[in-house]
């Protein structure tokens, strides 16, 4: 695939600029804001005259959050509170989202726990609040954590403003800890969807966007919105479901050495280091140390950790540091075998993840709208010839001998998905050149390798095939391609020693997740993604 071309320096100085601009422009806008909820309605109580309900609210002192004692108290998710819970009396901790006052006696809170948020009131009423705890509530900055304890209530029309359609009546109010008085960016801002804001243009109405290099700035406020809590709910259920089915298919769980001595997968896209004054590099995947674990009788492995990929791709789905989900296993008659686990491996978790991640799935397309993943019971199977003759009857030429690029691949993808009704499908016997040096090259010609790569929505996720496991072929197979044979001496002589046909696959766990969800950046599925311009936060 080919790079994209990076933006020059007086790109980005003026993307910087703007950037700055846009961030002023904001920070007044919160100055206004926190500057017009202290003169409120609330404004005419004195928050220092006597209240004989202090003890309802206040800041909790440090020394009461240093492990001091365990007072017995339980506290409900946000998440729990439905009607079923109406006239109960509850202890909350969460966000400060949204903090409205009206008048003197009256404020409304928006707070919110991993995404689900609640509606509170506070009202003043003899013996349960007073105004100068009105007072202190509406001073409490956003994004604080609180704790409110409360009274479920139903209200008698749906709440637009929050997930869960209970309100509760507030009845004590403590700040936990409180976050700055100005927020870089506004988690609801970051919330927001294209589709809204595009509305809001066409009423006249003019709402932040939040850009991709803002989000990740300021990280750990962009996780806070209710699609991201979601996204990586979702990716962290990917990675169990993966272990589960392997688990229960008689693979073990190895881990492998990410400092090595030289490239596992050849060529320059490669970390260099210094290891005790010896040359070594960060592992470009766990290819060559899962394929030992075979020869060491291990039978069927896989290995979900991090790998590490220098190459300069500033695109959409590449980053420099990934989680790789690895498999390598021995096959008895043909590579077919490795392609048959991958089947049933990723329809079980396609079909678990709409079965257990359906609230999930709903908040991610709240914000980024996507169809469901249509796939098959039985992966359909193309080889890569096959492919190639679509593609030309379609009017799209390509090299028969060569790989496909993003392009290619995307209308494949649309072929396929009008032919066969499926975005989740496999093509294999792809041609030697453009596979890594220990694949196996085909029986039957040469130039064909019995390898594979898996597609998801048009777009690579998975690369598999079968490995050289004959020690002579693997050396002229890793000269060929440009390997120094010395670096990889311990793993070409662990074929020495008897080894059993296998095969193998390797997959980034964030690109199964991004794609999954319909979702146009890789860096949006990504904790703290590293790419060849990113290494903070």
């Amino acid at each position: 695939m080919e790079p994209e071309q990076q933006p020059s320096q007086e790109t980005s100085k003026k993307a910087a600029k703007k950037e700055a601009a846009k961030a002023e422009k904001l920070r007044r806008r919160q100055e206004a804001a926190a500057a017009s909820a202290a003169a409120s309605g609330v404004a005419g109580v004195s928050i220092d005259a006597p209240d004989p309900l202090a003890a309802n609210y206040g800041d909790i002192p440090i020394e009461d959050l240093q492990s001091k004692a365990i007072s017995g108290r339980v506290w409900t998710t946000v998440s729990s509170l439905t009607e079923e819970l109406k006239d109960r009396t509850v202890l909350i901790r969460g966000r400060a989202q949204a903090i409205r006052a009206v008048g003197k006696k009256m404020a409304f809170f928006t707070v919110r726990e991993k995404g689900y948020t609640v509606q509170c009131v506070l009202t003043v009423a003899p013996d349960i609040a007073s105004a100068q705890m009105v007072k202190y509530a509406t001073a409490i900055s956003k994004e604080s954590f609180v704790d409110i304890e409360g009274v479920v209530t139903v209200p008698p029309e749906a709440i637009k403003g929050a997930s869960q359609q209970v309100e509760v009546q507030v009845r004590k109010i403590h700040c936990v800890n409180r976050a700055a008085a100005i927020l870089p960016i506004n988690v609801e801002d970051a919330a927001r969807s294209e589709v809204e804001i595009e509305k809001a243009l066409e009423a006249g109405e003019q709402l932040v966007r939040v850009n991709q290099d803002t989000r990740l700035n300021y990280r750990i406020l962009d996780l806070r919105t209710p699609a991201n809590q979601a996204i990586y709910r979702v990716e962290c259920q990917v990675a169990n479901l993966f272990r589960q089915y392997l688990l229960n298919e008689d693979f073990i769980e190895i881990n492998t050495p990410k400092l090595i001595a030289g490239s596992s997968e050849g060529g320059a896209a490669v970390f260099k280091l210094d290891y005790k004054k010896q040359p070594a590099c960060l592992a470009q995947s766990p290819q060559l140390h899962k394929q030992m674990a075979i020869c060491g009788d291990l039978g069927r492995v896989f290995i979900v950790g991090p790998v590490f990929r220098a190459e300069d791709s500033y695109t959409h789905r590449h980053l420099c540091e990934f989680t790789g989900l690895d498999i390598e296993m021995e096959i008895k008659e043909h590579y077919s075998e490795v392609m048959d686990v991958v089947d049933r491996l990723f329809v079980n978790m396609f079909d678990k993840l709409n079965e257990r991640c359906k609230k999930e799935l709903e908040a991610i397309g709240k914000q980024y709208p996507f169809t469901p993943l249509k796939y098959l019971r039985n992966t359909l199977r193309l080889t890569f010839e096959e492919g190639v003759q679509m593609l030309k009857e379609a009017g799209v030429e390509v090299d028969p001998l060569g790989d496909l690029n993003t392009e290619s691949e995307r209308t494949l993808g649309k072929l396929v998905l009008e032919k066969y009704g499926t975005e989740f499908y496999i093509l294999h016997r792809y041609p030697l050149a453009v596979r890594p040096f220990y694949t196996m090259p085909c029986p039957d010609n040469a130039l064909y390798s019995n390898s594979f790569d898996v597609f998801i929505r048009g777009e690579e996720i998975i690369s598999g095939a079968q490995r050289v496991h004959i020690p002579e072929l693997l050396e002229a197979r890793a000269t060929a391609c440009g390997i120094d044979v010395k670096t990889i001496s311990s793993y070409i002589d662990s074929f020495r020693y008897g080894a059993p046909p296998h095969g193998g696959i390797g997959v980034g766990l964030e690109r199964v997740v991004m794609l999954f969800c319909g979702l146009d950046n890789i860096r949006k599925v990504s904790l703290f993604p590293r790419d060849p311009r990113r290494l903070e936060p």
